[in-house]
């Protein structure tokens, strides 16, 4: 097979990982830098373009678009996806689970468990808007935000409401969350890739910190996980659509709680945590499905 990388840094664990993963199968794999694509958008004699050359057509394209290039990444992908080469993740799915409200949404129209989370406009309702997610403490997260950055624990009802009003202020949109104390700060990592957990880690905050996430100096180790737990992973990744994802579990009173779903999870944490070979897991995967227009949606939405 022919496979495109869409990558910022091909240095990068993950990445570096599905290099040697695609090698190891006899496969060619091109890391292409994504903010220095660009496209002939034609209806008849459409190009991908890239440092002055019209790129071959690929089997497969594997997208790793950091958030903070999601507009511009979608467009390449979508691109790709026009001209009937297979993505490992779509764009809509990507794009769906990148915006964390419509995500939440789309879960909670599913009935996937989920922490009590609101959302609104006006801080004039803010007292009302956190008694209505259970009261303080409460999670107060911004919708672009990445890797724990943008979310802040508001301990009390006076310093939830201060922060609130400091974003709503800023013009920033937020969401505000119940905080789910019986957590502990532990969190869930579970690895999907086509409609299977095939690895699971359980993530523990560093000291004082309430964050989970390994960037901010939490630790990681294998953990077996619930059916229960199993189930709601899978869930969560078919309703957005998404053939790989890390889908990130809290252990609540009342079940699984859905905190995200990650399009390009890292491997780099949960392969050391797992001893398991997730890269050429998703290389498998992408031999098994990969064919010319096979895409639901061909760039569309």
């Amino acid at each position: 097979m022919n496979i495109a990388m869409l990558a910022r840094n091909p240095r990068l664990y993950s990445h570096q990982r599905l290099v040697e993963a695609a090698k190891e199968r006899d496969h060619e794999i091109r890391v292409i830098d994504t903010l220095k694509v660009y496209m002939n958008i034609t209806s008849h004699r459409p190009e991908i373009r890239y440092a002055g050359e019209t790129l071959p057509m690929f089997d497969a394209v594997i997208p790793r678009i950091g958030a903070s290039i999601t507009f511009y990444g979608l467009a390449v992908l979508r691109q790709f996806e026009v001209m009937g080469v297979w993505p490992l993740n779509e764009s809509v799915a990507i794009g769906r689970s990148r915006d964390k409200l419509r995500s939440l949404q789309l879960l909670a129209r599913r009935g996937i468990g989920l922490p009590v989370t609101g959302f609104a406009h006006d801080a004039r309702n803010t007292d009302d808007l956190i008694e209505m997610v259970g009261g303080a403490p409460v999670v107060i997260k911004l919708l672009e935000g990445t890797q724990g950055v943008g979310v802040i624990l508001g301990e009390t009802h006076s310093s939830a409401k201060s922060t609130i009003e400091a974003f709503r202020g800023a013009k920033q949109n937020i969401l505000v969350q119940e905080f789910i104390k019986e957590a502990k700060g532990v969190d869930i990592r579970c690895f999907v890739i086509g409609g299977k957990v095939v690895g699971s880690m359980m993530r523990k905050g560093a000291p004082d910190e309430f964050r989970s996430n390994l960037h901010r100096g939490g630790s990681a180790e294998r953990v077996r996980i619930t059916p229960e737990e199993r189930s709601t992973a899978v869930r969560a990744a078919r309703t957005l659509g998404l053939n790989v994802a890390g889908v990130d579990l809290l252990r609540s009173n009342h079940g699984p709680v859905v905190m995200e779903v990650n399009s390009s999870p890292g491997l780099e944490g949960i392969e050391k945590a797992t001893n398991l070979d997730l890269a050429g897991m998703i290389i498998e995967f992408l031999e098994k499905n990969a064919k010319p227009n096979k895409t639901k949606t061909r760039g569309q939405g």
